[in-house]
């Protein structure tokens, strides 16, 4: 059969390049299965990302392309189905997006590497910071910007989503940051409110519409699970609370941890008929002689043995804010720290009450550790 007089005319080169031009269409339209869930991820990251400077800073943002005419696109009004989204045992699975907030006075290389180390997609997590307008302040802030300079300039793996700083708009109580200090008890109504209010400033301008958890991170939180995220995710609860402990050297001069954070309790007795004496605007601290409550603390009922169960859990009614896990709804229907006294609690332990009061449960894990700074 003869072949046709077109085809007899046609370079064979033209034919190869005809081809090969098919060929990579159709790799086009059908990309191989490695490269689908890049590919996915990448859709997904650019629908989440701000689109606009007035979106929720904890989203990635990307600047809109200029028109033809010069012009840039008006502001977007967005739909966020807030009913899409999950806090599940499985958030990586799941791409859930962690927004980890972070009270700083200080920083501590080490709270830096702890979280560099978090093997949670950094991807999915949003960082937030809020700091005092002080000379300590100022000092951490250009040490945290330096820290993040390398990091979201270094090996894409290890950036984060985003990152937000805030500069507190009040005077803390107290100037001086050491330990002894800030623990004083005649301090603390006036601490404890304050750094609600910071906690609150920070938690209201970072939450965005598609944050499924909260971790709340101290900053002198230096050595946690790389797995604390996905550990604590798993166990499934509204509020979820690990063992703060710190690690020292004992009078014998071995190495060995202590508690450190009394805030995680349940309550007694004791402490419902000091309450019942009180003042409406009196509050109960925890972990004071002067002020002994009798109730049962975390911290005490820890096993530190290596074969210890680490997901064991216990209700609690009220937490510490060391690590503190929450579920964002519970954040969105209104639990918040209060700065002031809310049935003789403030900050995390009033945020407990506040939540139970909402209906959510407060839980904790005895014998899952981090580890605070020793000073």
């Amino acid at each position: 059969m003869a072949m046709p007089r077109s085809l007899r005319r046609t370079n064979p080169i033209t034919l190869l390049l005809a081809a090969l031009l098919f060929f990579g269409f159709l790799i086009f339209l059908f990309p191989p299965s490695s490269n689908a869930a890049a590919i996915s991820a990448a859709k997904k990251k650019l629908q989440s990302a701000a689109a606009h400077p007035l979106s929720p800073p904890s989203a990635p943002f990307v600047k809109s392309a200029a028109s033809s005419n010069g012009q840039t696109s008006p502001p977007p009004v967005v739909h966020y189905h807030l009913n899409n989204l999950t806090t599940t045992v499985d958030p990586i699975g799941n791409q859930e997006n962690v927004l980890i907030l972070t009270p700083l006075a200080r920083f501590y290389p080490g709270y830096w590497d702890n979280l560099l180390a978090l093997t949670y997609p950094h991807s999915l997590i949003a960082l937030g910071f809020i700091i005092p307008k002080t000379r300590e302040g100022n000092i951490a802030t250009a040490a945290l910007q330096a820290a993040i300079t390398r990091t979201q300039s270094g090996p894409e793996a290890k950036r984060f989503a985003s990152v937000t700083i805030l500069r507190q708009d009040f005077d803390p109580p107290i100037q001086s940051q050491d330990e002894a200090e800030r623990h004083k008890i005649e301090v603390q109504k006036a601490r404890r409110s304050a750094m609600s209010r910071a906690r609150n400033s920070l938690l209201f301008t970072t939450i965005g519409p598609y944050t499924s958890w909260v971790l709340w991170l101290d900053s002198d939180i230096v050595e946690t699970p790389p797995t604390l995220i996905q550990d604590l995710a798993a166990h499934d609860k509204p509020v979820l609370v690990p063992n703060c402990f710190q690690r020292f050297t004992n009078d014998k001069g071995e190495q060995d941890t202590r508690p450190y954070d009394y805030n995680s309790w349940q309550d007694s007795d004791k402490a419902a008929e000091i309450a019942a004496h009180m003042d409406k605007d009196e509050i109960i601290v925890e972990g004071y002689h002067d002020m002994a409550t009798f109730r049962t603390l975390m911290a005490m009922t820890a096993d530190k043995s290596e074969n210890r169960n680490q997901k064991s859990i216990i209700s609690l009614d009220g937490v510490g804010g060391t690590a503190l896990l929450v579920k964002a709804e519970v954040h969105r229907d209104g639990a918040m720290f209060p700065p002031f006294a809310f049935y003789h609690l403030m900050e995390t332990e009033g945020f407990a009450k506040m939540a139970r009061r909402l209906g959510w449960g407060c839980w904790g894990l005895p014998n899952y550790f981090v580890y605070h700074y020793n000073e």
